[in-house]
């Protein structure tokens, strides 16, 4: 490396950018392996597990939550494509490796997965067209997407990795890449994020999962150190009416957790909007009691997990609406997987929402779906 390009951070991402993609790329799937049971939960799917005949519609099947996807010319010689995903509880991360594709994207009352993805190009060239932009990136620039916005996009034949932000993950992530919507963070710092999601890939597999906590956080703390709105497009990067809709309805529960009297018909009131609407924002989610429940479980666990609060477990969950012991324990362990005793003695800082076994007991092809539609902060 040259004296000029030592002190030019630019240049400089843009080397190690390229070192570590190089060494990425020539460390295919099959080398990762799956993690023994004490590692972060991965599923696997890879196309040549299935019939021919049926591989395509396979892969279109394992997309279909959040796209739809143009078929081929030619199917006679089945299609080729992998996926390793990796669930931290509050993200989702993924490799893909995969044949050209065309690949639309619905609008958010079609396609009520609203998230955020982040996609990082190993090899080959992802185009996108949206409404207001049409962008591109070659290998090493991460791309930032926003699901269930209308827009389509071109990807060539090659190996990507995804990250998968629900918006009620972190405010300060969620302004950052709300003002990054459909754009290419090809800056120096967008390079050292690059860099991190190589690196992720590579070590996930040996990872353990008692380290979840700390991965998470480290992931928010690059996100937002190197993701910068641009002056550019901030105005045009706002979110669909139902989008920012739903963000509203989110701190609004969030704010009337420990309220005995809130219900769908409070929230309704307080969003003015119809009860059509309310359950149609709230469909993928399980209906609107379903998640109110679903963040009163969330911070109850937290309370749980605080080696700071010595209540009884009766007393946070009353805290929280819940009236009954029993039941309170039964709606915590079936959302994480174990009880509110062994949360407090084990000290769990941050739950894994999406327990392995159902996913492992679900087809391949079904599980990157299941997860983004479990997936919130």
């Amino acid at each position: 490396m040259g004296y000029e390009n030592a002190l030019n951070p630019h240049a400089l991402a843009e080397t190690v950018s390229a070192n570590m993609i190089a060494g990425l790329s020539q460390s295919p799937l099959t080398d990762f392996g799956l993690p023994d049971r004490s590692g972060i939960p991965t599923f696997e799917f890879d196309t040549r597990d299935v019939p021919v005949e049926l591989r395509f519609e396979a892969w279109r099947r394992s997309f279909s939550s959040i796209f739809a996807i143009d078929e081929p010319d030619d199917r006679a010689s089945g299609f080729n494509g992998r996926q390793l995903i990796w669930d931290f509880g509050s993200l989702v991360f993924a490799r893909i490796n995969t044949e050209p594709l065309r690949l639309v994207s619905a609008d958010t009352p079609k396609t009520p997965i609203d998230h955020w993805a982040m996609t990082l190009p190993l090899d080959g060239r992802i185009n996108t067209a949206c409404t207001s932009r049409v962008f591109g990136g070659g290998a090493g620039v991460i791309q930032v997407h926003a699901l269930g916005t209308p827009f389509e996009c071109h990807m060539a034949a090659g190996e990507m990795l995804i990250l998968f932000i629900p918006r009620d993950f972190c405010s300060e992530v969620a302004h950052a890449l709300r003002g990054a919507e459909f754009s290419a963070i090809d800056t120096a710092m967008g390079r050292l994020l690059s860099d991190y999601f190589i690196g992720l890939a590579k070590r996930l597999p040996i990872i353990d999962a008692a380290n979840l906590p700390e991965l998470v956080a480290a992931t928010r703390a690059m996100i937002r150190a190197c993701v910068l709105p641009s002056s550019d497009h901030v105005e045009e990067a706002q979110g669909t009416v139902v989008r920012v809709l739903l963000e509203r309805a989110r701190g609004i529960i969030q704010s009337r957790l420990f309220d005995p009297t809130f219900n769908a018909e409070a929230l309704r009131r307080e969003l003015a909007i119809s009860r059509t609407g309310l359950y149609r924002m709230f469909e993928p989610f399980g209906g609107v009691m379903h998640y109110v429940q679903h963040r009163r479980l969330l911070d109850a666990h937290a309370a749980l997990a605080d080696p700071n609060d010595g209540r009884r477990i009766i007393e946070i969950a009353e805290q929280r609406c819940f009236s009954d012991g029993a039941e309170f324990s039964r709606a915590f362990k079936r959302e994480f997987g174990y009880t509110p005793s062994e949360a407090r003695l084990s000290g769990k800082e941050r739950p894994s929402t999406h327990p392995a076994a159902d996913l492992m007991a679900s087809a391949p092809e079904d599980r990157l779906s299941l997860l983004l539609r479990r997936l919130h902060g």
